[in-house]
């Protein structure tokens, strides 16, 4: 097949041509074929404005820009030569007075000698010259009417009495148009020099009070801006007010019934967060702001392959439930969100169509700061999470996203644009694809969650579509450190402890909560809930303490050091049939989580005192405190757990 020669004839004929038309042919008194049909395919015609020059129309523009032309430039030599013929002709007057004087004294004999001499003169004349004949200024053979220039008029300003105007009639013009363009330029640089004095000029008093004080000083201020500050500082006291028996419960009330329940705590809610535009949108990450804790951002898309929409990304705070602080419109789902520790105002956001973003809070603008593309490598699959991690050797912002299409990528922020490179591709070591001519194609694993460690910088986990857990090192490209079979089903959530350096967790949709050491292949912890686990979170209090939803609409929280088997709350946070719980928070500060829904609801909730105990101190033992004290709490319970078998 390869070595076949195929002919193609390429011609002019139109491929759109009707074929075999009938005529009648009236010679003959029958109807024909006809042959020759016209192959021309006009696709533009455009009427010119050309006159031939030989043509009657060509003819009289001719001679009347050639007349006009002439009469322009004969008009001031004219004018100019009037003066001194006047002149002349008074002085030859004069003399003519006194000869007549004389002569009438004298007598005739003078006067015909004059008439002899002047006749002589006229013959000696010259005959005038011919003017020469003006050649036209068009010597083509077309005239195109709009090729005429527009003769712009001078200025007063610009008027001169010069002898030949035609001459330097171009030349004033095209001063006058240099001229504007200086004026142009001085008024644009004397209205920013007004802008720069127009803005605020803090002065700082001195330190000898203690306290710095600021005096801002705005000559013209923004009336608008002041209108909406002030409405925004009022809405947030009529929420206040509407809302104070809420604010007291999360402020001050502590559940005494407590005392009564052992172990077991409650959750109490508090506010419910909704927007009119994401009702028919379902929660899909949460992410609280390191910085302002009050503040957290919210992401709405669609997990349903065959509902994908538009999405949004919002931004509440607790002080105002009502509405949002901030709002983006995206063309698709949100699918995961994340703080920048050190710069709180940047926000990285992952898409359903593969893309990831950057939104900077500071600036008033409905678009994403960053946004990659297929030119600048997105992922080709959804993109499940994204992690900032710490800056570069040269200082430059980085993040890091993991997608269904088996990428693990690096974005780096570069001036104005995100740079990609791929640090990892999931590959699957023992499945493998049967492809054409009996080529063995490896399978790549599609990443759903990962996490980096708190400590060590270079590593991180990666939880699959497969159910699989992947140790991995930023190091290493191709190889992974050690492989977990965690799961049945796809691994929703991986999460380091924030306390402890060799513990994780991990939720899948095969109902199991486990939690791991990962020095050792087998799960510490195995919990089950009895339906799907949408997602866990560690608290940031506690090394021992996590919550966890379920697709039923509850939300469970665990105390490792009270209880190991069971856990000490499990309460129902959604009350609608067919809703299911999506994602679920801590907040960084405060004892209250945020649990998410599929019809765009946030609800948050307090923890009762139970859910946050701390260990009884016993005697003669020393006291720690902070991070250490949980960390020996975690280091308890792994001597518990752990077999001198399994160690690594």
């Amino acid at each position: 097949e390869l070595k076949q020669e195929i002919i193609r004839t390429l011609s002019a004929d139109n491929p759109h041509l009707p074929r075999d038309i009938v005529r009648f042919n009236f010679k003959e008194r029958a109807y024909k074929l006809v042959d020759d049909m016209d192959q021309t395919a006009v696709h533009f015609t455009l009427n010119g404005y050309l006159i031939h020059k030989d043509s009657d129309e060509g003819r009289r523009q001719s001679i009347r820009s050639s007349t006009e032309a002439g009469s322009f430039i004969e008009k001031a030599p004219v004018e100019a030569a009037a003066e001194p013929t006047e002149e002349a002709e008074t002085k030859d007057e004069e003399p003519t007075e006194e000869a007549e004087g004389e002569g009438g004294g004298e007598g005739g004999g003078e006067g015909e000698h004059e008439a002899e001499t002047a006749e002589a003169a006229a013959e000696e004349e010259p005959p005038p010259q011919k003017e020469p004949e003006r050649k036209l200024a068009n010597q083509f053979n077309f005239i195109e009417r709009g090729s005429t220039t527009y003769h712009y008029p001078l200025r007063e300003k610009g008027l001169q009495t010069d002898p030949a105007p035609f001459e330097t009639f171009s030349e004033n013009v095209n001063q006058w148009f240099i001229y504007d363009s200086y004026m142009e330029e001085l008024e644009r640089i004397e209205k920013a020099k007004e802008k720069e004095k127009a803005k605020p000029v803090v002065k700082k008093e001195e330190q000898k009070t203690g306290r710095k004080l600021s005096v801002v000083e705005t000559p013209h201020v923004d009336s608008l801006s002041m209108v909406a500050k002030a409405a925004k500082i009022a809405e947030r006291m009529v929420n206040l007010n509407t809302y104070d028996d809420i604010a007291q419960d999360f402020k001050y009330f502590e559940d005494a019934s407590d005392e009564f329940r052992g172990q077991k705590g409650t959750l109490l809610p508090l506010w419910k967060f909704q927007y009119e535009k994401t009702k028919k949108l379902a929660v899909t990450a949460l992410s609280w702001n390191p910085k302002y804790k009050d503040l957290f951002a919210v992401g709405y898309g669609s997990y349903d392959f065959m509902k994908q929409g538009h999405g949004m990304l919002l931004l509440y705070t607790l002080k105002n439930p009502s509405f949002p602080e901030y709002s983006f419109s995206s063309d698709s789902g949100v699918m995961c969100l994340d703080f920048h520790s050190d710069h709180p105002h940047l926000l990285a956001a992952g898409f359903y169509d593969g893309n990831v973003a950057i939104y900077n809070l500071k600036r008033a603008n409905p678009q994403p700061s960053y946004k990659s593309s297929a030119k600048s490598g997105k992922h080709t699959e959804p993109v499940w999470q994204v992690k900032w991690q710490k800056d570069d050797m040269d200082s430059n912002r980085n993040f890091f996203s993991v997608s269904s299409d088996g990428r693990i990528v690096s974005w780096t922020l570069v001036k104005n644009e995100l740079v990609h490179m791929d640090v990892i591709k999931l590959s699957e070591d023992e499945t493998t694809m049967q492809g054409p001519e009996g080529l063995q194609l490896q399978t790549l694993g599609c990443g759903i969650s990962f996490d980096f460690h708190k400590k060590i910088d270079y590593l991180f986990l990666v939880g699959t579509e497969e159910g699989k857990i992947y140790k991995c090192s930023k190091s290493y490209s191709s190889q992974f450190l050690d492989v977990f079979e965690a799961h049945h089903m796809a691994v929703d959530t991986v999460s380091w402890n924030p306390f402890h350096v060799k513990v994780f967790i991990s939720c899948s949709s095969d109902w199991t909560v486990k939690i791991w050491d990962h020095t050792i292949k087998a799960p510490l912890f195995v919990y089950d809930l009895a339906t799907a686990v949408g997602d866990v979170a560690w608290s940031p209090y506690s090394s021992t303490v996590f919550a966890a939803v379920t697709i039923d609409g509850q939300a469970h929280v665990f105390d490792l050091n009270i209880n190991k088997l069971e856990p000490l709350c499990s309460q129902l946070v959604v009350t609608r049939k067919k809703n299911k719980t999506t994602h679920v928070q801590f907040n960084p500060a405060d004892p209250v989580i945020i649990v998410g829904d599929e019809r765009g609801l946030i609800t948050c909730l307090k923890l009762s005192p139970n859910l946050r105990k701390k260990p009884k101190e016993k005697k003669g033992q020393e006291v720690k405190k902070g991070p250490e004290e949980e960390i020996a709490k975690m280091e308890k319970l792994l001597s518990l757990v752990r077999q001198p078998g399994k160690k690594e």
